[in-house]
């Protein structure tokens, strides 16, 4: 494995932002910042291996990163890393490129994971699972050697809200992507800053910045995925009822375990009248709540110097 590279950055300049980009600036850096700070994703001394796949999601993460962590709010360490997996026409030196040009620590670990998925997977066959549980113990071993302490992955709002819904459509699971959690190596913490972004903003941010984006040949290039499914049907929803998906990924943050049906989240099999009135208590006779409730509000602001980048700082 190659040692991680330091390299003294080149100029990095774009041109003057208007007023609707540098709206968006804030938008990302307050969303990241209040993401971190919530879930306690970075901490004073923190290595943070930022994985960067070559994708608008990834690139973005590792930007608001460098704005934040040049701010100073919270001292962490920051290494990007790529898993070069060897696919066909894979432009090898863009990343690097980038890498430099913003003087990112940077370490390109090469696998051919390319060839024992297709060896492995019959063609037409859905091939994300098996690349991604390689990517992933991959990842994790480089995690080690580099001496992370968190591994921040490019996961947006979006991303969570499909995966939430694949795992009620086809695996009657209501379980999501969670913004923080423990490997399953039981080794690395890993976290998803961008947990709050929507995906439209990153496109527009990805536009603005001018990253060098490298297309997946391996499983961005099918269109069976029942997550590409899912996609298109959030955003035809988006378009029908603007704001749904805000609400519904709030809805993710405000779980009500009495009013759901897992047995061992809830002792519904004691449940007895008390004879006591509960404000709070079910009333089953009314109106749907859909139909009443005020909108549910944004995730809590904890930790102010993480949520308010200066004005100087959101675009560099």
């Amino acid at each position: 494995m190659s040692a991680a590279a330091i390299i003294e950055p080149v100029a990095f300049r774009l041109p003057k932002p208007s007023v609707e980009i540098a709206k968006l600036s804030k938008r990302l850096h307050r969303q990241v910042g209040h993401a971190i700070a919530d879930f306690k994703m970075i901490e004073p001394g923190d290595k943070v291996m930022v994985c960067v796949s070559g994708g608008k999601d990834s690139y973005a993460l590792l930007d608001i990163l460098l704005s934040l962590r040049e701010r100073g709010a919270v001292p962490f360490q920051l290494v990007a890393v790529n898993l070069d997996q060897k696919q066909p026409g894979f432009p090898a030196e863009v990343l690097p490129d980038y890498l430099r040009s913003r003087g990112v620590p940077y370490h390109i670990e090469t696998q051919d994971t390319y060839a024992i998925v297709k060896r492995l997977i019959p063609e037409g066959k859905t091939m994300c699972s098996l690349c991604s549980r390689l990517r992933r113990g991959i990842l994790y071993h480089v995690a080690g050697e580099l001496g992370a302490t968190k591994i921040a992955l490019g996961h947006h709002r979006d991303d969570m809200l499909q995966t939430f819904f694949l795992n009620m459509f086809f695996g009657s699971r209501l379980k999501g992507m969670p913004p923080k959690l423990v490997s399953d190596d039981g080794k690395n913490v890993v976290v998803r800053p961008l947990a709050y972004v929507a995906e439209s903003d990153l496109e527009r941010w990805a536009e603005y910045r001018g990253f060098p984006i490298i297309p997946c040949t391996l499983c961005g290039s099918q269109d069976n995925l029942q997550r590409v499914q899912i996609k298109r049907m959030l955003r035809e929803w988006e378009q029908q009822h603007p704001g749904r998906l805000d609400r519904m990924f709030n809805a993710l943050g405000h779980v009500v375990p009495s009013h759901l049906m897992d047995r061992n989240l809830y002792p519904f099999a004691d449940i007895k009248a008390t004879g006591i009135a509960n404000q709070h208590g079910d009333k089953a006779f009314d109106a749907d709540d859909a139909d009443c409730a005020p909108s549910v509000a944004t995730p809590s602001l904890a930790g102010a110097s993480w949520a308010s980048p200066k004005p100087s700082e959101e675009i560099s």
